[in-house]
């Protein structure tokens, strides 16, 4: 599903040069459900957004579901992105001004899906988040919970090869997080491969494998019994 080799990422600010990623090699299957962790600054996030085609990086091979996609430029990231992968953000990143079923078809909006088979699938992803009966509320009607649900369907409705998630309960209290956590394990035990990066030793029980980061290098890489829901 994912294969990254030799991945080197840096930033410069000012007259030094920051590694961000030294020479990092890592491959996840399809169907794993993997945490990646670390400190600040550890290159977690870093990694994410290289995964994720939001950010170039300076040298190495990516490939993507049995695709080369290392050099690929903005249209082409945001096509491979829109097709292949689903995000799912600490922050939610809803739509304030669209209804629930809207900001679900979005995705399906920049992919050219005809409007009928946008609200159906829309329909089929929030009734897999347990949101059937909130169609038609605004993000600001609902709770923190029931918003990254909200976002899991959104990622969801165009069936990507991986869902991205980026500390997905961070900003969510213990019981809502479990939640959160039951969805992501019922949604891998239907094939879907899932990365999260998470800071939580106490979310990342929850998965099947974990991969830690510390200044710019993959210190570990485990796989584990995960805590089940």
């Amino acid at each position: 599903m994912i294969e990254l080799k030799n991945i080197v990422k840096t930033y410069q600010t000012g007259d030094e040069k920051l590694v961000a990623l030294d020479n990092i090699s890592l491959t996840i299957g399809k169907s794993e459900f993997t945490s990646i962790m670390g400190p600040s600054g550890s290159g977690k996030s870093t990694m994410m957004n290289i995964l994720g085609l939001l950010d170039h990086f300076d040298s190495g091979t990516y490939f993507l579901n049995g695709e080369n996609v290392s050099n690929l430029s903005d249209n082409q990231g945001a096509h491979v992105r829109n097709k292949e992968i689903g995000f799912v953000f600490q922050s939610f990143n809803l739509m304030p001004r669209m209804t629930i079923l809207e900001n679900v078809e979005l995705p399906m909006v920049y992919a050219g899906v005809p409007a009928k088979e946008r609200k159906q699938r829309a329909l089929k992803a929030l009734e897999r988040v347990g949101l059937s009966d909130r169609v038609k509320h605004k993000p600001n009607e609902i709770s923190g919970g029931q918003k990254q649900r909200v976002a899991i369907a959104r990622a969801i409705v165009n069936e990507p090869s991986v869902l991205m998630a980026d500390e997905p309960t961070g900003n969510l209290d213990s019981k809502t997080t479990i939640d959160i956590l039951r969805i992501f394990q019922e949604l891998n035990a239907d094939g879907t491969t899932i990365v999260m990066v998470t800071h939580e030793p106490e979310v990342a029980i929850y998965t099947k494998r974990i991969v830690s980061f510390f200044d710019g290098t993959l210190q570990d890489d485990r796989l584990q019994k995960p805590k089940m829901l």
